[in-house]
């Protein structure tokens, strides 16, 4: 049976400054079935492999978990404290990225594996960055900045504000990408929330493009009850790539 894996919480770090960097990643996905049917209270089997430079490169890491569901379908566990089969979670060289990672699940909690899809982790993992800048320079002397959450209730244009920030969208409403918008870098992400039924639109007028489309968009669309995430990148002048949808 084919398995469809909704990642709520993707990646989440806590890192203290002059502290050492913990060696582990927070996970949190919704497990559902073909049917869009929620995997409840099962212990099912996760594999967790991180790819380095493109989807299909080389694997620097792959460990496995057996968590169980909860009464929403929810899995939480913590890359990098599974059953390890290649690599050292604490070896990674996140400075060298890109890196992405693919996830596999078998419901039934053995080694059938069903591949749900690469995704690329679009923000560096901070912390973990941080634990080799320090290596190398010897400390590090400045606190890292939270993100924004900002809420989001009716249709407007990108914002500054909105730069590596959350939009947190709890009634459908679209956010529109304006051309030559100069106060996001390329690199620069934001971090994309619909909450509880509601639809977050994402659009890109003349001359922008998303995810290679010209005047694209794009649609995060949650269910009662439940959150929907996605990420959006900026890769040039005007073109922008999201994930998640």
């Amino acid at each position: 049976m084919k398995i469809a894996l909704t990642i709520l919480l993707f990646l989440t770090f806590t890192f203290t400054v002059f502290a050492q960097a913990p060696e582990k990643m927070s996970y949190q996905a919704i497990i559902r079935a073909q049917d869009n049917s929620l995997i409840m209270n099962s212990r099912i089997s996760l594999k967790v492999i991180i790819h380095q430079s493109t989807v299909n490169g080389t694997s620097v890491y792959q460990e496995t978990h057996s968590p169980t569901t909860n009464n929403n379908g929810l899995v939480s566990l913590e890359i990098g404290t599974g059953t390890v089969s290649i690599g050292n979670f604490s070896q990674i060289a996140w400075d060298k990225g890109p890196y992405f990672i693919e996830t596999q699940v078998d419901v039934n909690g053995g080694s059938n594996y069903n591949i749900t899809g690469v995704t690329q982790l679009l923000s560096v993992p901070y912390a973990l960055h941080a634990k080799t800048a320090d290596r190398l320079t010897g400390g590090v002397t400045a606190p890292i900045t939270k993100a924004t959450v900002i809420s989001f209730t009716s249709s407007r244009n990108i914002a500054a504000a909105d730069v590596n920030n959350t939009i947190e969208c709890k009634t459908s409403a679209t956010l529109t990408l304006t051309a030559d918008f100069s106060s996001m870098l390329v690199g620069e992400t934001i971090n994309l929330e619909a909450h509880n039924g509601a639809v977050l639109t994402i659009q890109a007028p003349s001359g922008v493009s998303i995810n290679y489309n010209a005047n694209g968009s794009a649609k995060f669309t949650s269910v009662s009850g439940n959150v929907r995430f996605g990420f959006l990148r900026k890769t040039g002048t005007n073109s922008y790539i999201i994930s998640g949808q």
